[in-house]
């Protein structure tokens, strides 16, 4: 495993680190009546910034001492496994298919404390029958049993109906929106999208600001 070009672990005393320690506390505190556990970060078309925004929150919750698991959803364009450096020959799509999978998940241990990812694992034909199966309710409560926060990396909603399947079973979704890149409309499209079928849209993530609005999250 090769240390990730991620922003918490490069430059954790930066304003765009800090900027996550933010959102990760707005999220922990958004519903004391129900404390979100399983969070789906997701973008409206593009997925240019999802992955990697992933990745600097399951950080951010880890290193605040949570157990946190880490999960690439995208059973498309998976990247987790790049971004760690790390092998994706068994993960998420072995834990649907193999029964011995779920009583030991293919876990993989990261150079962060608390944090453990579990890649995509080989890529099914159909990912969006896989993602709406029972067992990915059953994956999701054998994780739980292992974490205090697991953090799906999700294809984007206008793209697949992955990221509706996955944020139906999770707490609600966070899209990432791309500063001077996503379309306003395309987001407003993601936001019905999600809540035509009442899944709770937690919020938005805005990356590539410009520095004095760096940190600004809605």
């Amino acid at each position: 495993m090769t240390e990730p070009n991620l922003i918490m672990l490069t430059e954790p005393r930066s304003a765009a680190a800090e900027a996550f320690r933010a959102l990760r506390t707005n999220l922990m505190f958004s519903s004391l009546e129900r404390p979100l556990s399983a969070i789906v970060v997701s973008a409206p078309m593009d997925a240019e910034d999802k992955s990697t925004v992933a990745a600097n929150l399951a950080i951010a919750f880890a290193q605040a001492g949570n157990k946190t698991i880490l999960v690439d959803g995208d059973l498309r364009k998976p990247a987790q496994h790049e971004l760690w450096g790390v092998g994706n020959e068994r993960g998420l799509s072995t834990m649907m298919l193999e029964d011995a999978a779920m009583s030991t998940p293919p876990l993989v241990e990261t150079s962060v404390a608390n944090l453990l990812l579990l890649t995509s694992g080989p890529l099914p034909p159909a990912p969006a029958d896989m993602l709406s199966n029972q067992r990915m309710s059953d994956i999701l409560g054998v994780l739980k049993a292992r974490a205090s926060y697991i953090l799906f990396d999700s294809p984007p909603v206008l793209a697949a109906s992955d990221a509706v399947l996955l944020g139906a079973k999770a707490d609600g979704v966070l899209l990432v929106v791309r500063a001077g890149h996503t379309r306003r409309d395309h987001t407003a499209r993601a936001r019905q999208a999600l809540e035509r079928v009442h899944v709770n849209v937690l919020g938005a993530v805005l990356t590539n600001a410009p520095k004095e609005n760096t940190g600004h999250y809605g």
